[in-house]
């Protein structure tokens, strides 16, 4: 549709290595004591009516949060957006891409949050509030992109969309939990907009982004089938909890490549294993 960047891979890939550059986008680094919002992203997975994403942009504009992505929309009508985007948000609306899947979406980010006000389960992580994730996000958003995931209106992000996320969010409600997509953006982004720290935020360098993170799980995942460390029948359940405590600590981008060496030199084992059970040591005839 007219209006909308709808990019190849390459140029995706193109415009994602920009984005993974520090303060790309800003003239000046803003206080250290604040959450970067050039680093900070909306991004808005399966939204249902262009309204609620204009009135999403809007809701992310006011609190100083200018770039939105958007994945799968039920209908990318432009005009409907614009119709709740009003003023300097519109720029948010003409300057968004649309994305055919929430994986390619997240790829370049270092850092990613989904929302939920869904709690428990073997796939979920322990929630942090909107005030205690924007604490989290000060010396995070130094030197590493930031993306906000909310899901559709009706159902939320999935256990399997949850998983590509390093935190989870819930907003606190009383017994009715009832908000909308632009008021569920809003809360988030207002706390992001006035958290401060008083302390000298501690240094947190450039973490691997999703894509190195996902091709990492994929090829650890093969690896603990093949020596039956993990369930066949089930392995994500398995992998959650390796997903869990690599999120706790957060990897650089070097240290995915010590893991994924160390899978491929377990892979290479096995199978060299494999073609030779015998054992190499030459062992004396008697």
């Amino acid at each position: 549709m007219p209006g909308f960047n709808r990019k190849s891979q390459q140029e995706q890939a193109a415009e994602n290595m920009i984005l993974t550059e520090p303060y790309a986008c800003s003239e000046k680094s803003p206080p250290a004591n604040r959450v970067n919002l050039d680093h900070v992203t909306v991004v808005l997975h399966k939204p249902r009516l262009p309204e609620n994403i204009g009135a999403a942009a809007r809701a992310a504009r006011n609190m100083g949060i200018s770039r939105l992505l958007v994945v799968q929309p039920e209908d990318p009508n432009r005009e409907r957006m614009l119709m709740m985007a009003t003023g300097s948000a519109a720029r948010l609306i003409q300057e968004m891409t649309i994305y055919p899947d929430l994986a390619s979406a997240l790829g370049p980010f270092q850092y990613i949050v989904g929302t939920s006000a869904r709690v428990g389960g073997n796939f979920r992580q322990s929630p942090v509030t909107p005030r205690d994730l924007a604490r989290q996000l000060i010396p995070l958003s130094r030197h590493n992109h930031i993306a906000l995931v909310f899901g559709p209106e009706n159902w939320g992000l999935t256990n399997e969309e949850l998983a590509l996320c390093h935190a989870m969010v819930t907003i606190p409600t009383s017994d009715f939990r009832s908000l909308n997509l632009a008021q569920a953006v809003l809360i988030v982004a207002y706390e992001i907009f006035l958290a401060r720290q008083d302390l000298q935020p501690r240094f947190i360098p450039r973490l691997a982004n999703s894509w190195e993170l996902e091709a990492m799980y994929a090829e650890l995942q093969d690896t603990l089938l093949q020596i039956n460390y993990i369930g066949h029948q089930n392995p994500e359940h398995w992998m959650m909890r390796l997903r869990r405590f690599f999120s706790r600590h957060g990897l650089r981008a070097a240290e995915v490549q010590v893991i994924r060496g160390i899978c491929r030199q377990i892979d290479w084992y096995v199978r060299r294993r494999l073609e030779n059970p015998r054992p190499d040591s030459h062992q004396d005839s008697t």
